[in-house]
């Protein structure tokens, strides 16, 4: 059983743990195969060993934390779920379909892409006793990813016709498409579509669950604690217990984990993990290409003057995104060229890289009328950078005689109300690694919210036909087709990649097995 979660000493393990970064000596130094099929490696050339509790500390979204993780905006939201519920799968680049399958045992796809056949592993229990079957997929597609607030839930309801989504069988979901796809698997399982049981409204501790823990402790803004769920599909935890701590601080988070309060760190700022270099007793594991965060700025064509290009493109040429790298990231990030998903096999290559010149951002603008204009920037510490990366923007935007102003919200209210956030006239945005054609279906195609303004049907329609294509050369031009529009035309700036800076304490091992780096999964975890 996890051990119950105190306030108090929360806040005061955080407190000591960022007093002992601060001041103690020496840191202050410069599908492959089937879920049950893997083979997990420990990483240290050992077994992993079984037992004891794992501690790990993220961003959460303080008193908006939800179990709900439907409609929960924070990593935080997210990784909570994925040890609490089982997923349709994980993308896994090294496997035969791309993907890892996890309570569905395979795909199969109709050769005219109409029709998607999920077919669900038998044997798959919730804590309750019950087997999992199609049921429980449609109800968690349909009735709770599909009514989400958030896009990245949205994206099945908008590649299938769920209306006409069905039952056949208990082991059997067959999805019409709602236009010819072929990358409907990478969909379906980026590690986000989790399941509940059918006929779930409500999210409370107790519910039915069939990820590889138990949930028996939350409070929203503290943390969670969970237990070894024994009958979990395919393989058991190595661990007895997982706590999940909320600490927004990132010297507060390094801080719990060099004073052995917590095992490992999510996502550090450049500037913590640096201080962490020497520690012998502390492992730094950034995430690597492909999983890299695209660190972003959202100009909203909907609101004057973004409606015109000639300012979208001067925002564009205004920012200095070697600085950013420099400054911001010391070095360890990547320079972005205004579209997400580098690294991925669709990313478009050979887009000119955006250059650097103020001059003619304020050529533009005043072309456009807009020379002097007003705006502000809204940005939040959702993950390390954004915050810096907004005050350095302000500062290229007024040298190309933009008026503009930073409004930082707390941690975790970025997103908190989705609506709100999308109406922004100019907002930060980070994006998590996923393919191209698939982001730009999830957060750009039909108007949707998180498009910020974007409705051009021409380039929805050609990154349609490049997802139809089952030739990967065609469907690779088709894409650097639609990619170069939005270098061109688009209301995206995305001047850098930065990887999470996780820390570990030395010895912990198995946490890349669960794959989706960005939001790690614990199930393979375990303690030296």
């Amino acid at each position: 059983m996890s051990r119950q979660i105190d306030r108090r000493a929360f806040l005061r393990r955080g407190a000591a743990g960022a007093a002992a970064l601060a001041v103690g000596p020496g840191l202050l130094a410069a599908c492959s195969t089937d879920e049950p099929g893997a083979n997990p490696q420990s990483g240290s050339g050992s077994s992993p060993r079984s037992g004891g509790t794992f501690r790990a500390a993220f961003v959460g979204g303080g008193a908006s934390e939800t179990l709900d993780f439907f409609n929960g905006p924070s990593a935080l939201d997210l990784v909570r779920a994925r040890a609490w519920h089982g997923t349709l799968g994980n993308l896994d680049p090294g496997g035969p379909d791309g993907v890892r399958y996890g309570v569905l045992k395979g795909i199969d796809i109709s050769d005219d892409l109409s029709t998607y056949t999920l077919h669900v592993r038998p044997g798959v229990r919730f804590t309750d006793g019950s087997e999992l079957t199609s049921a429980d997929i449609l109800h968690s597609l349909s009735a709770l990813a599909g009514t989400s607030k958030l896009p990245v839930y949205r994206l099945a309801a908008a590649n299938f016709d769920l209306a006409r989504a069905k039952a056949d069988g208990g082991l059997k979901v067959v999805l019409p498409t709602l236009r010819p796809i072929a990358d409907g698997r990478m969909i379906l399982c980026q590690g986000n579509f989790l399941v509940v049981k059918d006929g779930t409204r409500t999210f409370a501790q107790g519910m039915p669950s069939c990820g590889p823990f138990r949930l028996t402790q939350f409070t929203a803004g503290q943390g969670s604690a969970f237990e070894r769920y024994d009958d979990h599909y395919g393989h058991v935890p190595h661990l007895d217990g997982l706590e999940l701590r909320s600490i927004a601080d990132s010297t507060a988070r390094a801080g719990a984990l060099t004073s052995g309060e917590i095992d490992f760190a999510h996502d550090l700022s450049p500037v913590t993990a640096r201080t962490l270099a020497d520690d012998a007793k502390v492992v730094l594991d950034p995430t690597k290409s492909p999983y890299l965060v695209g660190l972003s700025f959202q100009m909203n064509m909907s609101v004057k003057p973004f409606d015109d290009p000639r300012v979208r493109e001067a925002f564009k040429l205004a920012v200095d995104r070697k600085a950013m790298v420099r400054t911001v990231f010391h070095g360890n990030a990547e320079v972005g060229n205004d579209l997400p998903s580098i690294g991925f096999p669709d990313y478009a290559e050979g887009v000119p890289q955006r250059a650097h010149d103020p001059e003619r951002a304020r050529e533009l603008l005043k072309k456009a009328g807009a020379d002097g204009m007003k705006v502000t920037l809204t940005t939040g510490p959702e993950t390390p950078g954004m915050v810096e990366m907004a005050a350095l923007f302000v500062e290229d935007l007024k040298k190309a005689g933009v008026r503009a102003s930073v409004r930082e919200l707390p941690a975790g209210q970025l997103y908190a109300d989705f609506p709100a956030y999308a109406a922004l006239p100019l907002a930060a945005a980070y994006q998590m690694p996923v393919p191209a054609l698939s982001t730009y279906q999830m957060s750009t195609a039909g108007g949707s919210p998180s498009a910020f303004g974007w409705k051009e049907s021409e380039t929805d329609a050609l990154v349609a036909k490049a997802r139809a294509e089952r030739d990967p050369g065609r469907a690779k031009k088709l894409s650097t087709q639609a990619q170069r529009t939005r270098w061109t035309q688009g209301n995206q700036v995305l001047p850098v990649f930065k990887p999470n800076l996780n820390a570990q304490a030395e010895g912990v091992a198995g946490i890349r097995d669960d794959l989706f780096e960005q939001f790690p999964g614990f199930s393979r975890a375990s303690l030296a």
